[in-house]
């Protein structure tokens, strides 16, 4: 059940890059991160206002910084340089790189099942990205790998949080603290380079506004809710599984959205990615399904 609700925050997640290219194209990636983390976080702190103590500050500016200021514009970065269904397709590879950092940091030692789902995405994925195959931008490739690499370390710091920290707290402070961060550097890139960020304000568009609505209301504020919430009740690498919503997102909404197309070949990858992310759950979900109704059976 737990998994099916993380697939919530990673639909919309998913939704990010082509809403963006759809709705607020050209728009500087520090404003677009800006304009997503501080207005999310002043909604949810006039919700429930909440105040740290002075010895959690610097944990939650830890937080604020690699998972709302890094991720945010890296994730933004991506919106504008890469198809929707590569970034939604190439996110699904989180699950490998959380299984390789909590087996060398945490010594978390992986299960068989992660291990060949793992090994299928690394060789799944070398064949989609293959740039004889398709032209992408070093520079989104580059975003996506920071993006997953900040995903794995949030979502650790995230869950250390929990047992400390009301997830309230965690969640509202991480989005006011790195959406601060964002605005400074946002009003710093302004200075030096302001054209872009005078268009986007002269050229404002109800369109604009709706894509603005869009992913601070539900790819920020119900998606944030979710997840700070799920990861005090699942493992990180099983939160991660349940971004299988993330890659559909984007590929649907790259379609709808963008006109995007690929080559049969290019989609079955994509499905055969995205069916690698969760076969370890599934498996062993069942799994733990039979055996419950073996020691039941026992008992009776």
């Amino acid at each position: 059940m737990n998994i099916l609700l993380a697939m919530i925050p990673a639909f919309f997640w998913g939704s990010t890059y082509a809403m963006t290219q759809y709705t607020l194209p050209d728009w500087p990636p520090l404003l677009l991160g800006a304009l997503r983390a501080l207005p999310a976080g002043l909604i949810l702190l006039a919700i429930k206002p909440t105040m740290p103590q002075r010895h959690e500050w610097l944990s939650l500016a830890k937080l604020g910084t690699i998972n709302i200021s890094a991720f945010f514009s890296l994730i933004f970065i991506m919106a504008l340089t890469l198809p929707s269904a590569i970034s939604g397709v190439g996110m699904v590879s989180v699950p490998v790189f959380a299984m390789l950092f909590h087996w060398l940091i945490s010594k978390q030692r992986p299960t068989l099942l992660q291990v060949g789902s793992g090994a299928m995405l690394i060789m799944l994925a070398w064949l989609l990205f293959d740039p004889n195959a398709i032209d992408l931008n070093p520079l989104g490739l580059g975003a996506m790998l920071a993006a997953i690499g900040c995903i794995i370390v949030g979502s650790t710091i995230t869950k250390s949080l929990g047992s400390r920290l009301h997830w309230w707290t965690v969640l509202t402070w991480q989005l006011i603290i790195g959406g601060s961060i964002l605005a400074v550097l946002a009003l710093l890139h302004g200075l030096i380079s302001p054209q872009p960020y005078i268009n986007a304000l002269q050229q404002l568009s109800i369109q604009n506004v709706a894509g603005l609505a869009w992913i601070i209301g539900l790819n920020t504020v119900l998606g944030y809710i979710l997840y700070v919430w799920l990861l005090q009740r699942m493992s990180v690498v099983d939160f991660t599984f349940g971004g299988i919503a993330n890659p559909v997102a984007g590929i649907v909404f790259g379609l709808l959205l963008l006109g995007e197309s690929f080559s049969a070949h290019q989609y079955l990858l994509m499905a055969s990615m995205i069916t690698a992310s969760i076969l370890p759950s599934l498996i062993q979900k069942l799994l733990s399904n039979k055996r419950a109704k073996r020691e039941k059976a026992q008992c009776l």
